[in-house]
């Protein structure tokens, strides 16, 4: 047994054996090691929690992936100016980020935004079909943005998903119209297609605007990098406060 009285820490050292001082030092390093776990568990591990939980409450647009050959994945900075721009100019916890989706995803029905666009085909499967339906009657919506040339196939295949349907147009009076910035004339026409009127069209389950989509307007244009198409500012400015409109609308109703 080792005299511990009136010795110094360094005397205590001297007088333990190497078996003695292995376990000290073990014992000590097995204190710390729990002590960092107790404060992962008790500080870091709610931080990260947190954090998960507002990532997975912030608002996110899904540019909806799809076959047929069309450019789906065009101008891929558009939803993210347009989600800041969101986010700056209202109490929306919005997340810029860049995100695509399969229909055939699970993470299809983690997004209460799909945004789809392209200038060509498009081709749904059966059961992209019932998936789509599936998300679209379950409180899901979609805003299609025509970026020429692809009305046909777009009005086809969503007639696959609503076969009782046809697109309707919107009054200027819509909801939509005014539900945040004021639109008196409808769609705002961003780029020129084909001289004809900017439209904007819709398709309803039970009541609700599920489908949104703008032909001969192309407003997510004017959403991406100024560089990209060269737009005015006005041009853009305009275009991202109707993008907002959609995306107000889409979340209230």
């Amino acid at each position: 047994m080792i005299e511990r009285k009136n010795l110094s820490g360094i005397d205590l050292i001297r007088q333990m054996d190497m078996k003695q001082l292995a376990f000290t030092w073990s014992t000590m390093a097995v204190i710390k090691r729990v002590q960092v776990v107790v404060f992962l568990g008790t500080v870091l591990l709610p931080l990260c929690v947190q954090a998960q939980q507002r990532i997975e409450s912030q608002i996110r647009i899904a540019r909806l992936k799809y076959s047929g050959g069309g450019d789906w994945y065009n101008d891929p900075s558009a939803e993210v100016n347009l989600l800041k721009f969101i986010k700056e100019n209202t109490t929306i916890d919005a997340d810029p980020q860049y995100e695509f989706v399969d229909i055939s995803s699970e993470k299809l029905f983690s997004y209460p935004i799909l945004f789809m666009t392209g200038h060509g085909n498009i081709v749904f499967s059966d059961y992209e079909v019932q998936r789509l339906r599936s998300y679209l009657t379950n409180g899901g919506f979609l805003y299609a943005d025509d970026d020429y040339g692809m009305d046909k196939a777009f009005r086809r295949e969503m007639k696959k998903v609503f076969p009782d349907q046809n697109l309707v147009e919107l009054p200027f009076r819509f909801g939509l119209y005014s539900c945040h910035f004021n639109f008196p004339n409808g769609v705002p026409k961003t780029h020129e297609h084909d001289t004809k009127p900017a439209q904007g069209f819709g398709l309803f389950n039970k009541g609700r605007l599920c489908v949104y989509y703008t032909f001969e307007a192309n407003p997510s244009d004017g959403w991406v990098d100024p560089e990209v198409h060269g737009d005015p500012e006005p041009v853009r400015l305009e275009a991202l406060r109707f993008g907002t409109n959609i995306v107000v609308w889409a979340l209230s109703h």
